[in-house]
């Protein structure tokens, strides 16, 4: 019985989605920068096509201002390069007029023949320091009106940073039925009301469960307002190896050469490093035990070097298995996995842990993606 209602209770298993890192954040120890580790497309769109040969359904292309591959090109250069594998673009509201946004996600979703997802992104700009409460309020407008884009024949829409009247929606249809699926993670109170009323998964960082379950009740309680449900993701490094003791020592390995001060200002560089999330992720570091250890196989030591995600589960086969299926049972029904190198951690985890999950595609969990090239002005609609 999951913790709370979601919108998925009947499916049979999970999407297990994997990370690009398209942001300077891949290495081999963690703060060490490495040359052939570089966000450069050609590595970047590697990670993409291995963890599509591993059986990932889904991958994270994030978004920040650092030196490596521009989100929404890089979605779109992979068009061409995959077949099966979805792509979960982050979008920061507001860098790009919202028809305009909707129009360059609708074109993806149409190359992409339905294997698109978005993650919505309500942090600062680079060189901007907003407000909190305009950031929701600018990232919930644009939501509102991606939605009416996707499911309505005209835009209409007054709000207090955007106003549109009588545009055509025929630009910006989407290939997927009802537009791509909004991943959403965010955990002040206006972070959890823009959730709670528009998106459909609701990711969090890793945390103890029952902190866990908290996020999840709380996010809930502000879905149940508006006659909702959503379903549940956890954004998790990876460090699987035949037993718990070469896991763990894998673990000090890639940590072995980290300066403290390094480690510092990669965190701090980053556009979220002040976000309310971000603080609970070092709240965790500060309350582990001296091994880094916050529960079993929950593993804070790569937060030191990293903003945003900053643990790792850590262990065997078998327990990496064990506790995917305790968060399945608490309602969780998407995962992030990620680890260091990204190309030899997607294959270490698409060995020894994937064939023994039920992988699935969330979109097509949700009935999103039509059988046939839908009547779109893109695919095969009328053309006015």
């Amino acid at each position: 019985m999951s913790i709370v209602p979601i919108t998925s209770p009947d499916l049979d298993g999970a999407e297990v989605s994997w990370f690009s890192a398209l942001c300077s954040d891949d290495y081999q120890f963690l703060g060490v920068p490495d040359g052939d580790l570089r966000s450069s497309w050609s590595h970047c769109s590697d990670i993409v096509k291995t963890a599509e040969a591993q059986g990932f359904k889904n991958i994270l292309c994030p978004s920040s201002y650092q030196v490596g591959q521009d989100t929404l090109s890089f979605v779109a250069g992979c068009a061409p390069i995959t077949s099966k594998i979805n792509l979960l673009a982050a979008v920061r509201c507001g860098e790009m007029q919202p028809i305009m946004l909707a129009r360059t996600i609708a074109t993806l979703d149409h190359m992409l023949e339905g294997r698109l997802t978005i993650n919505i992104i309500s942090s600062d700009f680079p060189g901007e320091k907003a407000d909190s409460g305009f950031r929701y309020q600018r990232s919930r407008e644009v939501v509102e009106i991606l939605k009416q884009a996707w499911t309505q024949d005209e835009i209409n829409y007054q709000g207090d940073v955007y106003q549109f009247s009588d545009l055509t929606t025929d630009p910006v249809r989407p290939y997927q039925t009802g537009g791509p699926l909004l991943y959403f993670g965010g955990y002040s109170p206006p972070a959890l009301e823009l959730c709670g009323q528009h998106c459909d998964v609701y990711l969090m960082w890793p945390e103890k469960q029952e902190d866990l379950k908290g996020r999840m009740q709380a996010v809930n309680e502000v879905a149940k307002t508006h006659g909702r449900t959503l379903d549940y993701g956890l954004r998790v490094h990876m460090i699987v190896r035949d037993t718990e003791k070469e896991a763990r020592e894998y673990a000090e390995y890639i940590v072995s050469k980290l300066d403290d001060e390094q480690g510092r200002a990669i965190r701090e560089r980053a556009l979220d490093s002040t976000s309310l999330g971000v603080s609970h992720q070092a709240k965790n570091r500060e309350l582990a035990a001296d091994d880094g250890f916050i529960e079993p196989l929950l593993w804070t030591g790569v937060g030191r070097a990293r903003s945003g995600c900053g643990a790792a589960l850590v262990g065997s086969p078998e327990q990496i298995i064990e506790r995917i299926n305790e968060y399945q049972q608490m309602g969780i029904r998407s995962f992030i996995f990620s680890g260091y190198p990204h190309l030899e951690e997607a294959e270490h985890f698409g060995t020894k842990v994937l064939p023994h999950l039920n992988n699935v595609s969330l979109p097509h969990a949700y009935g999103r993606v039509p059988a046939t090239a839908p009547a779109t002005p893109l695919a095969i609609g009328e053309r006015r």
